[in-house]
């Protein structure tokens, strides 16, 4: 019994675009990235590791560099177009982007975020947040 020819060789693969796929992978990172940077709450902060930590763990890929260069593409929106708290995310020593810093520490004074002594760094031990924290509490 003959079956229907082919239109394909046998062992044929589809062509894959790369491109595509990557740039589909970029942006799933990138979205996870900023709806994590949107719940943080005010006067609480993230470092980039934890950030990319807690992504990490549904995407299972990315680090505190990756989370970096997401908040640094961004535009400043976040999800439904709100304003993204970016500096809510510091270095692991408690630091704002230092070419954001005045910015970043009036935002983060403006909450009350705790700062250590000299007011230049997020005191991490009190303002750390982890999302299946409720917000409200500190």
């Amino acid at each position: 019994m003959r079956t229907a020819a082919r239109s394909e060789p046998r062992g044929y693969a589809r062509p894959v675009d790369h491109e595509t796929d990557l740039a589909d992978a970029r942006q799933e990172y990138a979205d996870a990235v900023l709806a994590l940077v949107a719940a943080i709450p005010a006067g609480r902060a993230m470092t980039y590791g934890l950030v990319a930590e807690i992504v990490a763990e549904s995407l299972g890929r990315g680090g505190p560099r990756q989370v970096g260069q997401v908040l640094a593409r961004s535009d400043g929106d976040g999800p439904g177009d709100a304003e993204l708290p970016w500096w809510r995310v510091v270095n692991a020593a408690g630091s704002p982007p230092a070419h954001h810093l005045t910015t970043a520490l009036t935002n983060l004074r403006a909450e009350g975020c705790p700062l250590r002594p000299g007011g230049e760094r997020v005191d991490l031990r009190r303002a750390v947040w982890f999302p299946e924290q409720p917000p409200a509490s500190r």
